[in-house]
């Protein structure tokens, strides 16, 4: 699905007959593991907070606070002006339940391509691909929340769980909790990943790498511990 995103559709009506299927079934359908699910049992009741660069929405979806959430590289179900003439989103649910529900051949009707209803120039998705990203009122207060989590806690006892970050974006997750974790004796920095899960030497005595399934660890962790918020291990 992502690749297909790069497809050189050659026309807008064919490009979101694409997109709206490819936004429908991964935010607007159910996630077919638990694995959000069983994250949240872990971190319920505990102080937390998620940075995530997955534009799914899945953690929200799944019940995570959503003043606790930062989707750092945008939405798939908000829209922005492609120019854009300003720093707003607009939801898109209703639009691409339309686009799924009467597209034919591959095709959306034209009435249904979404404009800015500021300045008439086409939409597109608030997703981080170049210097036209929106960064809305609500990104920069989930921001804030973050940087002020953050802030708060510094030289506490703290855990930086990365789940499944690569090498795309490693400033923002990845470097940072290395960095945080050797400024901070107290921290731990944990790493779940199928493929890759490694740390500096520099903190690795601080550091746990699991290299494995994020669902099957975290199904683990929940079988291993009584997950009433009482009975979980400190985190």
């Amino acid at each position: 699905m992502y690749s297909g995103g790069f497809y050189p559709y050659p026309s807008p009506e064919e490009y979101w007959a694409y997109w709206s299927r490819y936004i429908f079934i991964n935010r607007y359908t159910d996630a077919p593991k638990p694995v959000y699910n069983d994250l949240l049992a872990l971190v319920q009741g505990k102080d937390y907070f998620v940075i995530t660069t997955n534009v799914d929405h899945c953690f929200q979806k799944a019940g995570f606070d959503k003043k606790r959430l930062f989707y750092t590289q945008g939405d798939y179900g908000l829209f922005q002006c492609s120019g854009p003439c300003r720093q707003e989103t607009f939801d898109n649910e209703d639009t691409i339940r339309r686009m799924r529900e009467r597209q034919k051949d591959m095709r959306i009707p034209s009435d249904l391509l979404p404009v800015c209803p500021h300045c008439g120039k086409p939409l597109t998705m608030n997703l981080r691909a170049d210097d036209q990203f929106v960064e809305d009122e609500g990104w920069h207060r989930a921001a804030e929340r973050y940087e002020n989590f953050l802030r708060t806690r510094e030289s506490q006892r703290i855990l930086f769980l990365e789940l499944g970050v690569g090498y795309n974006t490693p400033g923002i997750i990845k470097y940072p909790f290395w960095r945080m974790t050797a400024q901070n004796q107290a921290a731990t920095y944990a790493c779940v990943n199928y493929g890759d899960a490694s740390c500096p030497e520099e903190i690795a005595e601080q550091s746990i790498c699991i290299k494995g399934d994020i669902g099957e660890v975290v199904s683990t962790l929940l079988d291993d511990a009584d997950c009433s918020p009482g009975n979980l291990p400190d985190a």
